[in-house]
Order: C-alpha cells, then structure tokens, then sequence
C-alpha cells in the first residue's frame, strides 16, 4: 500500500430508507360481497451498517463516494400482504473505525472485530394496513398508515490503526528505515525531516512463524500536542498500541531530554499513553564504536529509570534480531 493510498479521515453523508405506507385495501371476492379490510402494512426502509473488514487497511474506498441512500420500503398489499423491506447499505470500513456524527463529533460506536455489523442509521417503519383499525364500530376504516421517513446524517469516519507497536520519534530519527528492515514495507525513505506524511504499517516475521504489526507514525516535533507540525493528526494511530517503541537516534544532542520531550507530546495529547509498555531504541548506532558505547550506557541508564533500551542499527543489522526477541516479549508477556 502506497503511501498517497493512506486515507483515515474522511466524512460521508448516509440516509436510511422511508418505510412504505400501508394499504387501504378492502377485501373482495365473488360470493363475498363485504370481505372487510385486508391491507397490508408498509416495508420498513432499508438501514445504513456499518461492517468490519480485517482485509481492508485505509479508508481510500471512501474517497470518490461518499453519499449513500438506502432503498425505500414498499407500500402494502392486499390480503394483508406486507411490502418488501428497503435494500439495507453496507458500508465496509477497517478495523479501528471510529464512527462519529459529524455535526456534534460525539462518537457513535467503533468497529474493532472483522464482520462486526453495527446499524448507524434505521431505516423507517412501515406504516400499519387498515386491517390493523378494523373494531366493531368501524368495520371498514378506509385509511392506514402512512411510513415513517428515514434519517439523514453526516458521519465522521476515523481511522486509529490497530498495531501491536507503535514507532515514536522525531522526524528523521531512522523509523522508515527500521520498517523497511524488519518488515516489507516500503515507506518512503530520505534523509530530510517529514519524509513520513501518512502511517505505514508493517508485519514482522519473528521466530517459528510468529507475527507482529508495527506502525511508523510520522515524526513527532515539540508542541505536537497542540496542533504544530504532523504530530498532532497522527497521534491518535499510537492510542491503539500496546507497546511504544522510541526511537532516538546516537547522533542525538541529549537522548535522555529528547525521549522526555517526546513523552511529554503523548501525555500533552493523552496522559493514558504513558501506561503502554516502553522500550528505547537508539538508533543509528553503527556510528559507535563499543567504547562509546558503553559511555553512553553509563550516562543514560540512572536517567531513565527502569525503561529498557538497547543500541541498534538499520544499515548494520546491529541489535535488530534482539530488537524484535524484546518487542515480542513486551507484546506477548
């Protein structure tokens, strides 16, 4: 999936279908001179749901269509026969939709498991036939009836992405590159800030045929939280991991004050994110020789205070298998 494929955001306009009226209907047949009322009741209109899909990733589907109406109910008949119900409308969304009324931003409901069906909208109820008001004062009520109208709405859909970890770090700290390394993504790579303008997701193949998923989120610059840069729009997609992955790379002016800065943009957004599990990657690491690197240790382990880390490289290879050992550990613990 390219990059430019990447839609999570997008707003559609849905109407449910007008349920069908009821039948005026009286009943007649040779021999039977006053058979009474039979009229039928209306369809109801057909509804607008929402379905889970595991095989789609992006809302790009939504991106030249975004109006849907559901078919109308049809009137009653005679002999009591009901009116066929509306067409219901489906609409396919990946899992970690959020669905929000677009008018209030109140979320409606979220999509979380593949061929979860949720109605958004009802459609209308058929109106009641005049068999329904026949009484032994009024043994021919010539009226029935009529359908309810659907509703109408604009809907927010919202993409989180569901990934087991989430790559958190400034712009050109190297998570393009560990993605294309230990997955088969293939992001966008340069060596320029903000090269990253969408999430990219990626599977990690790990021991005897195990998996993971892993987002690249796009980079993260001080004040994020508050709307500068790409940070703030691409937040959300880290809400859904449960494992934060750092990256920092060697080359770094103050690694232990750049992971606090970028700690600090997650509990500015959501101070829920701080409970995920943490692990430190210092990227970039073939820079280093080992006694630099022990160095470097030193000065950064009392700083960090528990939070596990470890030195890797992209280019070298250096640290990546241990890298993904840790990852499932944190993951699967």
């Amino acid at each position: 999936m390219t990059e430019g494929n990447f839609t999570d955001y997008v707003k559609v306009f849905v109407a449910s279908g007008n349920g069908g009226k009821g039948s005026m209907h009286l009943h007649r047949e040779k021999f039977v001179a006053k058979g009474g009322p039979d009229g039928g009741d209306g369809g109801r209109g057909g509804h607008i749901i929402i379905r889970g899909n595991k095989n789609l990733w992006t809302l790009i589907h939504f991106k030249f269509q975004k109006h849907f109406r559901a078919g109308h109910g049809e009137g009653g008949g005679a002999n009591r026969s009901t009116g066929a119900d509306g067409k219901d409308v489906y609409l396919e969304v990946p899992l970690g939709t959020i669905v929000k009324n677009a008018l209030t931003d109140e979320v409606l409901f979220e999509i979380t498991e593949d061929k979860q069906e949720i109605i958004a909208l009802h459609g209308g109820k058929g109106g009641l036939g005049n068999w329904h008001f026949r009484s032994a004062t009024n043994q021919t009520p010539r009226y029935a009836q009529p359908g309810i109208p659907g509703e109408e709405m604009e809907l927010l859909l919202e993409l989180k992405v569901l990934a087991d970890v989430g790559f958190v770090g400034f712009p050109n700290a190297g998570k393009s590159t560990l993605l294309s390394v230990i997955t088969s993504a293939k992001p966008k790579i340069g060596d320029y800030p903000f090269t990253t303008l969408k999430p990219n997701l990626g599977i990690v193949e790990h021991r005897d045929f195990q998996s993971f998923v892993v987002a690249d989120i796009p980079g993260i610059i001080e004040g994020a939280a508050e709307g500068k840069g790409l940070g703030h729009y691409f937040l959300r997609h880290i809400e859904r991991n449960s494992t934060l992955l750092f990256l920092i790379p060697a080359d770094s002016k103050d690694i232990v004050e750049e992971y606090h800065i970028l700690l600090n943009e997650l509990k500015e957004y959501n101070p829920e994110l701080l409970d995920k599990d943490r692990l430190i990657a210092i990227s970039k690491s073939d820079m280093l020789d080992e006694e630099l690197t022990v160095e470097i240790e030193k000065e950064i382990k009392p700083a960090l205070k528990g939070i596990p880390f470890l030195f890797i490289s992209s280019v070298s290879g250096k640290g990546i298998q241990q890298l993904k050992d840790t990852l499932w550990k944190m993951i699967n613990k």
